[in-house]
């Protein structure tokens, strides 16, 4: 047998071999360096939803949302709202996308008790962009973190996270899986 045609017949097989390897780790997990990408029209109406909510207690803030890289996706920047509002909204999301998966919270408000109760934690609000506020709450998918919405601005980070929570609960549901 000829080398080309050897070389043809053992990538046949391989191929014959790995096409239903490949259709049963297709239907049971995403592939290699595939990162979930909150649609961007979910993540602004969970954004305006908790702009909406907290001017509607007359909070004026800004809400943001960040990708598990902490990458801001969306900032909307409520009228009459102070500009720090903008760094505090991002800062309490990224903390919750970045230290939530490791020490298992899905709100910056958890966060916060876990500063307060833990000895070591404290050290943890000195790493840049991390907030040790309330305010932040995961967009959850099957039990995975997606993303978060962070929100700064209200007369406390207690008030902040209800928005935020109001935020996620208008777009769970529509989260694709």
């Amino acid at each position: 047998m000829k080398a080309s045609t050897f070389l043809a017949a053992c990538a046949a097989t391989a191929i014959i071999a790995v096409q239903p390897a490949m259709a049963a780790s297709e239907q049971s997990a995403p592939p290699a360096g595939y990162t979930y990408n909150l649609p961007l029209d979910l993540a602004v109406e969970a954004a305006q939803e908790a702009v909406r909510v907290c001017e509607g207690n007359g909070y004026k803030v800004t809400a943001t949302v960040v990708d598990m890289a902490g990458t801001p996706k969306v900032v909307l920047r409520g009228d009459r709202s102070t500009v720090h509002t903008g760094e505090s909204s991002f800062r309490k999301a990224f903390t919750v996308v970045t230290l939530g998966p490791m020490f298992h919270f899905e709100t910056s408000g958890a966060f916060f008790e876990m500063v307060k109760t833990n000895p070591y934690a404290p050290q943890l609000a000195t790493i840049h962009n991390v907030m040790a506020l309330p305010g932040a709450v995961a967009f959850m998918v099957q039990g995975e973190m997606v993303g978060a919405l962070g929100v700064g601005g209200a007369p406390g980070g207690d008030k902040d996270e209800v928005c935020a929570q109001a935020g996620i609960a208008k777009v769970a549901g529509r989260l694709p899986q």
